[in-house]
């Protein structure tokens, strides 16, 4: 994969994370590049294996929000970074690993829900600086000789578990989508209303601040033919201590659609959508 992408043109680094199997890794021998999910924000939905990996990196990369919330967890160099200096911090990752420090990357919840993204471009900074002509130099420099690192999902808690179980809904009998990415969400958009509408599941959905809140989602339900009177849960902020359940009808829910922007909403942007079909 190239350090050159276009989210909306492609390709997407979430293709490049899902293009295989991950390899058979021997954690006591291989050293892996471990992606962690953090869970939904509270600490205590943080699990001991990734808390490992957190503690015991030579190295932290995430954005800053997250790395914030388990920082004293480690004594690891800490590379924060935002939307706009991502690329550069994980490239400065990618070069502390081919250097032969242990690193860790650190998401919100659970990679495996809504952050595939994340987890390519993290694997491919990984590849990218093993492979480059002076990454042997890069090791010599700290006596240490690496293999190349795989690089290996450490799974969370995510608030669609958090939010399945506000609302009783069985993750069986649910469709979960994901608008919460960057790029084209047409895909995501006819697979969240032809499981509500055609196949009468119900629904989790994580939706993508601002212009696919809550309010636009059951617009957008109801345009498709859903009936207005099913019952829809805003779940803000799961697990922190201002946690709040808004339950509303599809109709009553869609009054807060429109525009693109934190003041056109009345939600946060850590929500979670959940719809339910009738028992």
């Amino acid at each position: 994969m190239s350090d050159e992408y276009d989210l909306d043109s492609g390709p997407d680094p979430a293709t490049f994370a899902a293009a295989s199997a991950e390899p058979d890794i021997d954690e006591a021998t291989d050293d892996p590049v471990s992606v962690v999910g953090v869970g939904p924000g509270n600490r205590e939905y943080l699990t001991p294996r990734g808390e490992r990996a957190i503690r015991e990196a030579d190295v932290l990369v995430g954005f800053t929000t997250v790395v914030e919330l388990v920082e004293e967890l480690t004594d690891a160099d800490l590379l924060t970074c935002g939307y706009k200096d991502e690329a550069a911090a994980l490239e400065t990752f990618g070069e502390r690993v081919a250097a032969g420090e242990s690193g860790t990357a650190v998401a919100m919840g659970d990679p495996n829900h809504s952050g595939y993204q994340f987890v390519g471009k993290v694997q491919n900074a990984v590849e990218q600086s093993s492979t480059s002509p002076d990454s042997h130099t890069r090791r010599d420099a700290v006596e240490r000789a690496t293999p190349e690192r795989p690089v290996r999902i450490v799974p969370g808690i995510s608030s669609l578990q958090v939010a399945a179980s506000r609302a009783r809904i069985p993750m069986e009998d649910a469709e979960f989508v994901t608008l919460h990415k960057s790029g084209d969400l047409e895909d995501g958009v006819d697979r969240l209303a032809r499981a509500v509408v055609e196949d009468g599941r119900h629904l989790l959905a994580l939706p993508r601040p601002y212009d696919r809140m809550p309010g636009d989602l059951a617009e957008l339900l109801l345009e498709r033919g859903a009936d207005p009177e099913l019952e829809a849960l805003v779940c803000e902020r799961l697990t922190h201590d201002d946690e709040r359940i808004h339950r509303f009808t599809l109709a009553d829910l869609s009054a807060h659609a429109g525009g693109d922007g934190p003041e056109d909403t009345p939600f946060l942007d850590l929500v979670v959508l959940a719809v339910r079909q009738p028992v």
